[in-house]
């Protein structure tokens, strides 16, 4: 009897240490703390570090996107560049009428002449959304916390000169997004119904089979589409609902908030918005996000350009730091590698070039040439990275918010940071803003929601139950997200998001040639 006693006693005694740990801690904690167990080494093998000696670390994961959109760069002979302003001609819509086409009877109908069934998808079918809707789409998934958290994170930790890598980090990224943008299109799979099934898992399968490599490109496209799946329930969800909230229970009055403590309860409001608008599909979420995406990037950036020209006396000083900090960075951790290190794994996060994930949402346009879509697709990291990345710094380095004070900053009070720079002009503006984050927030998160689910339908078909299993899980990681802590939730969003650049990079370089025969081709039709 004292035996069965004492092997109970030993079997309940893990069960009461956790019960007294977690009246001790509170259930944000305790979803923190498991969260972040279950997810470190995965985030310790992504953020490995080469020593270069003298202080200089570099994360490995950054190489294929530096070497990867320089070599797109040059590749396409500055296409970021010289296409900019027919990028522009084609949202306006200057060439629709060269780009009109019928839908067939049947999409993927084969046809006399051994043309591969899902080419014939592409060429006869309209697909879903806009050139316009698309772009806003992939935007309202990479313009957001990215451009207000992650660039104050850049400048604390690398200083102004941080800034000017951002820049060039997004320069270059244009090439990136408009090589996996264009193959998205033209490997893409549409269904009998209608709907639009691409991006990276397919160009990876289909593309690199059609070069004998078809055992790489399985392995690649299974290897994107758990990495595309992480990454939506991490960066794509989680960490936009955490830095929300985190915003939110500060303009509020921090710790002493009503909402302290109920992270949890602003997850449960936000996954029920989230689950309304997913359930629609693509076109439901174009039609959100072509409307919320334009109007905050413009209250955006027109409350950074009040701050600038308020201080315009101190623009000069601020371009010369910018400058000056890129190339001679005294006092910053790394010199200036170390500066650009921060100012290029900023600018991949917050754009996403080179990733893969925007040339799912760009997949199901309605054209009948990818290269259009891809040219297109470069405004992104320009609208995004160039234009306000750059408005967030400059706000920040005016308003004097990059000090060495502020280089050990952590990620939670990095858009505090922000915040603040704009409250010292602009009074009331804090407000504003958080009701931007929530907004960018929600619309990143719907838009990650396709891109998981693109993944999700790859590699477990298309059936209904297995998207209402996705879209479940999805607004259930709303949840996690509000209540976890940041620091867990912005390692697993990082490393997700670099995750996917590995495969997905390495296979567009090799497809590359089949986007350069493709931008002949429709640079033909719009010049003829």
């Amino acid at each position: 009897m004292m035996k069965k006693l004492f092997s109970l006693l030993l079997t309940l005694l893990p069960i009461l240490t956790f019960a007294q740990e977690a009246e001790e801690m509170g259930i944000d904690q305790q979803i923190d703390q498991a969260f972040g167990n279950a997810t470190s080494w995965f985030v310790n093998a992504i953020f490995y570090q080469i020593d270069f000696g003298g202080g200089v670390k570099v994360f490995w994961v950054l190489f294929p996107l530096i070497l990867g959109a320089t070599y797109f760069t040059i590749y396409f002979k500055f296409i970021n560049i010289r296409g900019f302003l027919t990028s522009i001609n084609i949202v306006r819509g200057k060439y629709d009428g060269k780009d009109h086409h019928e839908a067939m009877p049947v999409a993927g109908d084969p046809t006399p002449g051994g043309d591969a069934i899902e080419t014939i998808a592409v060429e006869g079918h309209e697909g879903e959304v806009s050139h316009f809707q698309a772009l806003t789409a992939a935007l309202s998934a990479t313009v957001g916390l990215g451009n207000i958290a992650g660039v104050a994170i850049a400048v604390s930790v690398g200083g102004a000169g941080a800034t000017f890598w951002m820049i060039v980090a997004g320069l270059l990224g244009m090439a990136s997004k408009f090589v996996e943008c264009t193959l998205g299109v033209k490997y893409r799979d549409i269904n009998k119904d209608g709907v639009v099934y691409g991006g990276p898992m397919y160009y990876l399968t289909k593309g690199l089979k059609e070069k004998g490599l078809a055992k790489l490109g399985k392995v690649l496209a299974v290897l994107f589409a758990i990495f595309v799946i992480g990454g939506s329930f991490g960066g794509g969800n989680m960490f936009q609902v955490n830095q929300a909230f985190q915003l939110l229970e500060n303009i509020t009055g921090g710790e002493q908030s009503f909402l302290h403590g109920y992270g949890w309860a602003f997850g449960v409001v936000m996954s029920i918005l989230v689950g309304i608008v997913i359930i629609g599909g693509i076109k439901s979420i174009a039609k959100v996000t072509d409307k919320i995406v334009p109007f905050m990037v413009v209250i955006y950036v027109a409350a950074a350009l009040f701050v600038i020209f308020t201080n315009f006396s101190l623009i000069d000083d601020a371009f010369m730091q910018i400058i000056d900090g890129a190339f001679s960075p005294e006092g910053m951790a790394g010199g200036a590698i170390g500066v650009l290190v921060q100012g290029f794994k900023r600018a991949a996060f917050s754009n996403e070039a080179g990733v893969g994930s925007a040339s799912i949402a760009h997949s199901a346009v309605k054209t009948k040439y990818p290269a259009s879509e891809g040219m297109v697709a470069l405004l992104e990291p320009f609208i995004d990275t160039v234009l306000v990345c750059t408005m967030t710094a400059l706000v920040l380095i005016i308003t004097g918010n990059v000090t060495s004070a502020n280089a050990g900053l952590s990620d939670a009070q990095a858009i505090l940071l922000t915040s603040g720079a704009f409250e010292s002009v602009i009074s009331w503006f804090p407000y504003v803003l958080t009701v931007a984050v929530v907004l960018f927030a929600f619309s990143s998160m719907i838009s990650w929601s396709y891109y998981g689910f693109q993944g999700w339908s790859f590699l477990f078909g298309r059936s209904k139950k297995m998207e209402y299993a996705y879209k479940i899980l999805f607004c259930l990681f709303v949840i996690v997200g509000s209540a976890a802590s940041l620091g867990a939730v912005i390692g697993f969003s990082d490393a997700m998001i670099f995750a996917m650049m590995v495969p997905n990079m390495l296979g567009i370089v090799l497809l590359a040639p089949k986007v350069k025969d493709e931008l002949k081709k429709y640079l033909k039709v719009i010049k003829g």
